[in-house]
């Protein structure tokens, strides 16, 4: 199974730190954001990656050359301008699917700007079962800084969008089938509108992963994720 990497963000909630480092590369603890996603995809055996990137996608690239460094092989899909979450996921399916393999095999994706300790092996587990799901998103409990929620997890496991009930937040990490963006006709498109008219034609599996998870939206949340690893490691 392939996973990409969403890596081609401006990161303008960053700045100044992202004024001349990917939002991605920013550390955390003994690695980079991007870093540390790399070696829990590697550990579930997931080892052929794609990124795509724009700011400053030249120096993602240096940092990670071909992944041999992380036990994983890199490619990369260069946008030039942020083409949003789907825009990219749709230019870089040649690379997710090449010729000659299933032409509907899911594949992960995940946000660039995200920790986590979730387990990908789930996912390679989840994609035996997807039945006639378009994608399958993984849910996590509510921060603090998005205390509504995104998303209804219902108890068969099926995700949705307008219930009114206790909502979770979408993790920035899913498994998808190429069939879902096929109605993406232009370059710049977001992965919201698509994961909702899934979700209301009961196309969308869900997950929930109780376990940690950050979202590095501000300085002052990977400031407290460093410290958090750091300590870490120390203990």
């Amino acid at each position: 199974m392939r996973a990409m990497i969403l890596a081609a963000g401006l990161g303008t909630r960053m700045r100044p730190l992202t004024d001349h480092c990917p939002k991605p590369l920013l550390r955390a603890g003994h690695d980079s954001l991007i870093g540390h996603t790399l070696h829990r995809l590697r550990n579930a055996g997931i080892t052929d990656v794609v990124i795509n990137h724009a700011w400053l996608g030249d120096k993602l690239e240096a940092a990670l050359g071909d992944g041999a460094n992380y036990g994983v092989s890199i490619c990369y899909s260069r946008e030039g301008a942020p083409l949003e979450t789907a825009g990219g996921i749709v230019k870089a399916l040649p690379l997710l699917c090449p010729k000659g393999a299933d032409d509907d095999a899911p594949f992960i994706v995940v946000n660039g700007d995200i920790w986590t300790d979730f387990d990908f092996a789930t996912l390679i587990q989840a994609a035996d079962h997807m039945g006639s799901n378009q994608a399958v998103v993984v849910l996590v409990d509510n921060p603090e800084h998005h205390p509504l929620g995104d998303f209804h997890l219902s108890a068969e496991g099926q995700v949705q969008a307008t219930h009114s009930g206790t909502k979770r937040t979408f993790s920035g990490i899913g498994l998808y089938r190429p069939s879902l963006f096929t109605t993406v006709s232009d370059t710049i498109a977001p992965l919201a509108p698509l994961l909702r008219s899934a979700m209301a034609k009961q196309r969308v599996a869900g997950i929930y992963h109780p376990g940690r998870w950050r979202d590095i939206g501000t300085p002052e949340r990977l400031a407290e994720l460093d410290a958090e690893l750091t300590a870490q490691a120390r203990n």
